[in-house]
């Protein structure tokens, strides 16, 4: 029984860091919610808008052409603006062509056509729009921009 004792102390020890271990993994990783549920949690929160009430909150500005930083490159682009109110949207419209479309030209000028590869540059690009845009604004904010036409080419 002696011999056991040391033996026996030592397999209770390893099961109980075991034990311990697996509880604090389980904590760590149990208890905060992952990328989908969070987004899930936001989406919650968020009122959404009817079909008309969209429409009535958007604003759309299409067929911007420009070249891109690298000078072969030819982007044509289209946007669709979405406002916080409909006040927000009659301001946006009234200053859609001499003070957005400007800082659109600009925006894309500094793009190169790697910036705008995939999914993840277009989205990218929408939200350097919306923090330029939101800046210039007199009053409320744009909430998201999507693009809704898009062709990039090289110059001939």
């Amino acid at each position: 029984m002696k011999r056991m004792l040391p033996w026996l102390i030592t397999m209770l020890l390893a099961m109980t860091l075991i034990v311990l271990i697996v509880i604090m993994l389980m904590n760590t990783t149990g208890n905060s919610p992952s990328s989908g549920e969070a987004a899930q949690g936001v989406e919650a929160n968020v009122k959404r808008l009817t079909a008309d009430e969209i429409i009535e909150v958007t604003s759309t500005m299409s067929d911007i052409t420009t070249n891109l930083a690298n000078q072969d490159q030819i982007v044509r682009i289209a946007f669709a603006f979405q406002l916080d109110s409909k006040k927000t949207k009659a301001e946006f419209d009234k200053i859609m062509d001499i003070k957005v479309k400007p800082i659109i030209l600009k925006t894309l000028a500094d793009t190169t056509r790697e910036d705008l590869q995939g999914t993840k540059g277009q989205d990218q690009l929408c939200d350097k729009l919306v923090e330029r845009i939101n800046k210039m604004l007199p009053s409320g904010k744009v909430i998201q921009i999507d693009i809704t036409d898009y062709v990039l080419s090289p110059m001939r």
